[in-house]
């Protein structure tokens, strides 16, 4: 399957590091694309070069076989932490998210250890599905109204040249009224990834905040973001 060429916010200055961010489900990277437009205007993070991949088109069970822009089927909306999910699916997107790190390493010199992966909704469970299974060191993942993808094979899908899962840092936040990716199901999520090891997890919810984010939220991502890749 192929994907939709990514967009791209390059860095203002030299470029040393970069933010890789996925969107949700029937969204696109031009959804996303004012986050870096908002550091741009406030001349924030201008080393950092701003990626925004494409979900390609296909199918969702649970819109009654709807084709819109997604990284794997979803058949219900009912448990998202459901196992019957679209594994196949589920690791191709996985594998191409890991495939944008390794060309920035191979094209850009950026290393992953300054490379951030995040997403919001399906986006966000890709990205903690794909940094906790990278092969090399990431500086950190942000994951908002997230939730656990593949959650009985995770351990196994770790590489064994991962790195310590301590030392892997992992921001999750979530709406407290979110009705369709429930609070309830990022909190066990950042639970059971602090059980197997990640114990760099912080998850953050928001009152009164359904399936979106607001300015709060986003300014704890600018404080994730400058903490992991600085604020030159």
């Amino acid at each position: 399957m192929s994907y939709p060429a990514p967009l791209v916010v390059p860095a203002v200055k030299k470029h040393t590091a970069t933010v890789i961010m996925a969107h949700g489900l029937g969204d696109s990277g031009a959804g996303w694309i004012s986050l870096a437009q908002n550091f741009r205007r406030l001349q924030k993070f201008e080393h950092v070069s701003f990626i925004f991949p494409n979900a390609p088109s296909i199918p969702i069970t649970a819109n009654g076989g709807m084709r819109m822009p997604g990284w794997y089927d979803i058949s219900s909306f009912t448990d998202l932490l459901q196992k019957s999910a679209d594994e196949a699916g589920i690791l191709r997107s996985r594998d191409y998210i890991q495939h944008l790190i390794a060309t920035e390493q191979s094209t850009k010199s950026i290393p992953p250890s300054r490379i951030v992966l995040g997403g919001f909704s399906q986006g966000g469970a890709l990205a903690l599905l794909a940094g906790v299974t990278s092969p090399a060191p990431l500086a950190g993942v942000f994951a908002l109204s997230a939730y656990l993808l593949l959650a009985d094979k995770i351990p196994s899908l770790v590489p064994a040249t991962s790195p310590p899962k301590e030392e892997v840092k992992i921001f999750m936040g979530h709406g407290a009224d979110d009705p369709l990716v429930r609070c309830d199901w990022g909190r066990r999520t950042a639970e059971q990834l602090r059980a197997w090891g990640w114990s760099g997890v912080e998850f953050k919810t928001y009152p009164d905040l359904v399936h979106s984010v607001d300015p709060a939220e986003m300014d704890d991502v600018e404080a994730f973001l400058r903490g992991r890749l600085g604020a030159e």
